[in-house]
């Protein structure tokens, strides 16, 4: 079975991060810590300001490979911690990340959909939180603070698929395609996202997982010393301008 991670960059600033480990895109070790290095790279090259993470063929990513996982013994715990940082990487990282999600995602697939900034989904897409079919725990985090507790557990709790049209109701994806609009679609956001003033793009998601939670005091304290930093960049200085002057800004991560 070949196993891979596709890189490209279909237009400036966005990068497309396709797994491709057919048939049902499974995490063994080696494609996280590829999945882990590819991000990374993203995360360092500030031409980079948006990214749009996929899967091939009918999975977005089906989880752990199993087989891979029963041989592990004692290295579970380490192939554990791989995974949240990978996943850390994506939430913490300063580029925003996209979820194409395309097919089935099943178990770690699911929290890899869950740790991006946004989830959309084709028509074909389907979700499955899979801790409890296969004697684990997983998105107990992540999901309640998405959807709601009630509608969280149902899904943990249950195992039981759920299908594109619920997730779109259940806000776990804020939008739907057919599978052949899917990628267009994802593309346009990412575009749309790494067309903004990029320190501001970078602020933002840093703040918007910051603050939730906080008091509102203390949430208010945290945006404006971000907004005092953000009223002194030159981005700022040029959108004022180009909003005065009728033109499309042109900024510079400054």
């Amino acid at each position: 079975m070949t196993s891979r991670i596709e890189v490209t960059n279909p237009s400036e600033g966005v990068r497309i991060v396709r797994v491709d480990a057919p048939p049902a895109n499974r995490f063994n070790y080696a494609l996280r810590e590829e999945l882990l290095k590819v991000l990374d790279e993203a995360e360092r090259d500030e031409a980079v300001r948006a990214i749009v993470l996929t899967g091939t063929g009918e999975a977005f990513c089906a989880g752990d490979d199993l087989r891979e996982a029963v041989t592990r013994g004692d290295q579970a715990v380490d192939g554990l911690k791989q995974f949240g940082r990978m996943l850390d990487l994506i939430e913490q990282g300063r580029v925003p990340v996209i979820a194409a999600v395309n097919g089935h995602a099943v178990g770690g697939g699911f929290e890899l959909a869950l740790a991006c900034d946004i989830r959309i989904g084709s028509t074909s897409a389907n979700f499955i939180a899979a801790g409890v079919n296969v004697g684990l725990m997983a998105s107990v985090y992540r999901l309640p603070r998405l959807i709601g507790i009630s509608r969280a557990k149902a899904i943990l709790l249950t195992g039981l698929p759920v299908r594109a049209e619920q997730a779109l109701s259940h806000g776990i994806i804020t939008e739907l395609h057919a599978p052949a609009e899917l990628m267009p679609a994802a593309l346009k956001l990412a575009e749309r996202i790494a067309s903004r003033a990029p320190l501001s793009v970078e602020a933002t998601k840093r703040q918007v997982d910051r603050v939730y939670g906080m008091e509102r005091a203390e949430a208010m304290r945290a945006a404006v010393g971000e907004l005092a930093t953000l009223t002194k960049t030159r981005d700022h200085f040029e959108a004022v301008d180009a909003f005065v002057n009728k033109r499309q800004p042109v900024f510079a991560r400054s």
